[in-house]
């Protein structure tokens, strides 16, 4: 892929960046368009009401799997560039140690339920959000993914997961088909994280070995809580920040409403893991730049932020004129009125893809706990929104919410003094002022 010739661009160092994604992007492309294709089969047969129940669990339990997760999985990654020779030591108490959380999650998970429908009642059944609870526990393997991405060796990732997601199509495909109720897709969510949990511990064992070498140190064990929690809870935070609209969704409107504005973050989400492979590949360059050269450090952030508005703006423009088509094409028409709420929240990725990249820069600056309270106060912001827009102006105004909410937690970062430079330039982005400075540069 390259990018049209523009004079003043840095288009040698944005193909690099690209190519850089390699595998990653790989596999992020081909399961996008898996899950894609086949969300549409099963949002059409389910229709909006057992669609929005479906997709409650997900959105219920995502903060409780976030926080089990404990952070490990990136600072394990760190901990086995730095120190490779424990390698059964840093996956085995990593192992341990999530699987204990997914465990701990369960009642937590229950008590939760019981009060929040002590408010409302829930109309998705107990079952079906302990069921998705327990994802938790599977994706405690998901650990081995550290090694792989401690060796570059993401080409492994990748085949694990365009199978995974093959497998668990071809599966949810034979339901349609059988004519099977909602609750075989709730399991079949389960499923997902098992296959893949499966797919990951093949590859290990082929090409490292097995689990069943790793082993428990509690000192580490320690080691590894004592650092990690920061992640952890960056972990919940954000999953608060992106999914606590279709809790409030459903909570105000019902779960018909839930399941049109599932199809709207669907659609609209899909595109996220390009900024995630993106800064993923081209944060060591940058970490060079900053150690090498401050000046160079700081053009490879401006270019990065300028890819970032290319992209977003690119997809943004698209999806919105193409948002009615879309629907019209592939849903139902009890599920048309999610068409024009999607040209709202489709702008929202602009701010997620500037957010991933200012991010790269938080923690290279050793910014974390400023990265933190940034994500908090978007999901306070959106928190509150939600709670005036939703019931004035239904799925739309928790599309407002969102887009607002992303932008406040993207340019927060202009109210610090010591950030508030990048924050500068993520604007002239924005604006395309330094887009418009490259090509007329002489």
């Amino acid at each position: 892929m390259k990018l049209p010739s523009i004079k003043g661009f840095d288009e040698e160092a944005f193909n690099k960046y690209l190519k850089n994604t390699g595998w990653l992007m790989l596999a992020r492309v081909g399961s996008l368009v898996i899950k894609i294709l086949v969300g549409f089969a099963i949002t059409n047969y389910l229709g909006k009401e057992l669609n929005g129940i479906l997709n409650y669990p997900t959105a219920f339990t995502t903060f409780f799997i976030a926080a089990a997760a404990l952070g490990l999985d990136g600072f394990t990654t760190r901990e086995l560039l730095r120190t490779p020779e424990n390698r059964d030591r840093l996956l085995g108490t990593s192992f341990c140690l999530k699987l204990i959380g997914g465990i701990a999650i369960i009642p937590l998970i229950y008590f939760a339920y019981e009060l929040w429908s002590a408010q409302k009642p829930i109309e998705t059944p107990l079952s079906f959000i302990l069921i998705v609870g327990l994802t938790g526990i599977t994706q405690a393997f998901y650990i081995t993914d550290s090694y792989f991405q401690s060796k570059v060796q993401a080409k492994y990732v990748m085949r694990v997961q365009v199978f995974g997601n093959i497998f668990s199509a071809l599966i949810k495909l034979v339901f349609i088909f059988l004519k099977l109720s909602i609750e075989w897709f709730v399991l079949g969510l389960l499923l997902d994280t098992i296959i893949l949990a499966f797919g990951y511990i093949y590859f290990y064992k082929i090409k490292v070995g097995s689990i069943f070498k790793w082993v428990f140190d509690s000192s580490l064990a320690k080691y590894l809580l004592k650092h990690s929690w920061p992640l952890a809870l960056s972990a919940v935070l954000v999953s608060i920040y992106m999914k606590i609209d279709q809790l409030m969704v459903e909570n105000y409107l019902g779960t018909g409403s839930l399941g049109i504005y599932s199809t709207v973050v669907q659609l609209s989400e899909s595109w996220y893991f390009i900024p995630v492979a993106i800064v993923t590949s081209v944060f060591p360059a940058i970490m060079n730049a900053k150690r090498d050269d401050p000046q160079r450090y700081q053009r490879r952030l401006q270019n990065m932020y300028d890819i970032m508005v290319w992209l977003s703006l690119s997809v943004a423009i698209f999806m919105t004129f193409a948002s009615p088509i879309i629907y019209h094409l592939v849903y139902k028409p009890e599920f048309w009125d999610g068409a024009h709420v999607l040209t709202v929240h489709v702008w929202a990725g602009v701010f997620v893809f500037l957010g991933s990249a200012s991010g790269q820069y938080l923690i290279a600056e050793g910014y974390t706990k400023l990265s933190m309270i940034r994500t908090g106060m978007g999901a306070l912001i959106n928190i509150a929104l939600n709670i005036v827009w939703i019931p004035k102006y239904g799925i739309m105004g928790a599309a407002l919410a969102t887009l607002v909410a992303y932008f406040t937690a993207t340019f927060f970062i202009i109210l610090i003094p010591k950030t508030r430079h990048q924050g500068i330039m993520m604007l002239k982005s924005l604006f395309l002022i330094t887009a418009f400075q490259k090509i007329f540069k002489r």
